[in-house]
């Protein structure tokens, strides 16, 4: 093989980046649907001819290798009948290596010269896929069939030419076609953009001089990442998580992770963690390696490629039939919640000897409200992935109004929810006293509240972290739980924090979410009077939780100021009190 030039290698890197990149920007502004266009709940990659990936798009992290376990099951099920023009679709766990049947992937080949020499790939969660309840999240569900429609790889489009009859099929089983073929084209676009952009690069090099950067790409990667946790101390490091559970009788689902380090290599193993339950919330093995290798990336200092080569010095092994690795038939539509949980874990298992790497526990990732029925005679699918703050780091707060490191996405935008569907966000901000109190303050929770206008509907929902709120560190107290409560006239309802059996709305229902909040770092005593003073002037900590939780004495009715004697006396006598 011919010398790699360092300098070429860096260019091939940045051009698959904005190859990969510019997917992402194609597919947000043509899709349809507010899941994909406005919370961007998606990703982009390009892939080598072996379904490797060479570069993923800015959008969601928790993709993050999980093409390539799709690709493999592609390329192998369809060996020799691969064909210029040709598109696949796919979503089933079981039977195309997805990952929830909300997320289609739609992946294309990339010829040139009559020569396979990569992969556009798309993955991208729909508005709806049917099931038993809009939205197709549907945590009640006890099997993989009641969540929607399954689809192997198929061939959406075969040598340039649409298969009308799944186009048919596709739309006849969800709720909003037109979203569904929307975000679908979308993704086809996107697709015809890697398209255009690799074969133009190609054209430029050479296919051979391309691909060879490709192969150097994945070895550059491998021995960054080995040489990153080479950096990290020889040993087993353990943490156990919970989700609280489902329904109105919730019953806690328990994660054991064991990271083992040893020398370049890392093996997490989640032997321990809860056999698969009779809910939405499992995932297939894929989901979970693209968890870890979420996790692991986010600890790295360098600047590493998204590209296969950091999950070679990596190996995930999960005991079949577990809620981290589960089998059919079971269901898997809210299966995100288990991958924020799967970061979670990693993260705080490698705390103790990467305390300035990592951050205290947050709000777990995403609620997902999600709101359908009909309204002017025509069926209506809303739902968000709702984000909101980070758990404290050794030397800041958390942040707030900021999503989960396993995706990059965003809240959709009040003006757009109240123009599209049958409800009206009544309140939308932060939640103030509920960041977990620490040196460093978790960051705050924030508060949503709909109002249903439409006839008739229903509401589920997939939060979590009520029994076992955020963790702080270091002396660091937990974050607050999340709040979710339905008011109906002059009755008040607390839903559970997974909702199994869809709650009824009537017009005029109120549905109010508050997300969990971030854990804090460090004694509470010995965060500075001057941030606290700050936090009340910012409305975020009131006057009696500054000196309950800090110890802080804030003074003056009009114009808020510190009581430096008061404080003092008041911490030296330990502190904090009501």
């Amino acid at each position: 093989m011919r010398d790699i030039d360092p300098i070429r290698l860096e260019v091939m890197k940045n051009a698959f980046d904005t190859i990969a990149d510019e997917m992402a920007l194609i597919l947000m502004r043509a899709a349809h649907s507010p899941i994909v266009r406005d919370s961007m709940d998606f990703s982009t990659a390009l892939c080598d001819p072996e379904g490797q990936t060479l570069a993923q798009g800015v959008t969601t992290p928790m993709h993050l290798g999980s093409f390539y376990d799709a690709m493999r099951h592609l390329i192998t099920r369809y060996a020799g009948d691969v064909h210029e023009g040709d598109t696949f679709i796919g979503n089933d766990p079981y039977a195309a290596a997805g990952q929830h049947l909300p997320d289609f992937y739609i992946v294309q080949p990339i010829f040139l010269s009559g020569r396979l020499v990569g992969w556009a790939t798309t993955v991208a969660h729909h508005a709806d896929v049917g099931g038993i309840v809009p939205g197709s999240n549907a945590l009640g569900a006890t099997e993989i069939i009641q969540e929607g429609i399954r689809v192997p790889f198929l061939k959406l489009e075969e040598r340039g030419r649409p298969d009308a009859k799944l186009w048919e099929m596709l739309r006849l089983n969800v709720r909003v076609p037109d979203q569904l073929t929307g975000d679908l084209n979308a993704q086809i676009a996107a697709c015809a953009a890697a398209r255009r952009g690799l074969t133009e690069l190609m054209t430029r090099y050479s296919v051979e001089e391309v691909l060879a950067y490709a192969e150097e790409l994945h070895d550059y990667t491998e021995r960054l990442t080995r040489a990153e946790i080479r950096e990290i101390p020889d040993g087993t490091y353990r943490f156990t998580d919970h989700i609280d559970g489902l329904g109105e009788t919730p019953e806690p689902i328990v994660f054991e992770v064991a990271v083992t380090v040893a020398g370049d290599a890392i093996t997490i193993d989640w032997e321990g963690t809860s056999a698969q339950v009779e809910g939405g919330v499992n995932t297939p093995l894929p989901f979970t390696k693209a968890g870890v290798y979420t996790a692991l990336r986010s600890i790295m200092g360098s600047e590493l490629p998204n590209c296969h080569g950091f999950t070679r010095a990596v190996t995930v092994t999960a005991p079949l039939g577990t809620v981290v690795n589960a089998v059919y038939p079971a269901p898997t539509g809210a299966r995100g919640i288990t991958g924020y949980r799967i970061i979670d874990c990693v993260i705080a298992a490698l705390a103790p000897v990467l305390p300035d790497r990592v951050t205290a526990d947050g709000p777990g990732g995403a609620s997902v409200p999600a709101i359908g029925g009909w309204h002017d005679g025509r069926p209506f699918v809303f739902s968000e992935t709702l984000m909101g703050c980070w758990g404290a780091a050794r030397g800041h707060d958390g942040q707030e109004g900021v999503p989960h490191m396993g995706a990059n996405q965003a809240n959709v935008p009040v003006e757009l929810i109240e123009a599209n569907f049958p409800i009206r966000v009544r309140r939308y901000g932060i939640a103030p006293d509920t960041g977990g109190p620490g040196r460093q303050r978790g960051g705050h929770a924030l508060l949503r509240e709909y109002e249903f206008l439409g006839e008739s509907g229903v509401l589920t929902l997939r939060s979590d972290k009520r029994d076992f709120p955020p963790h702080g560190l270091d002396g660091g107290e937990a974050g607050s739980g999340p709040v979710n409560r339905v008011l109906s006239g002059d009755a008040e309802r607390t839903l559970p924090v997974l909702v199994t059996v869809p709650v009824r709305l009537r017009r005029g229902d109120i549905f109010l979410h508050v997300t969990p909040s971030g854990g804090g770092w460090g004694d509470p005593l010995t965060r500075d009077p001057a941030l606290v003073l700050q936090d009340v002037i910012d409305e975020k900590v009131s006057r009696a939780a500054a000196r309950a939780r800090y110890g802080v004495v804030i003074a003056g009715e009009d114009r808020p100021c510190l009581d430096l004697a008061a404080t003092a006396a008041l911490r030296r006598e330990g502190g904090r009190m009501a």
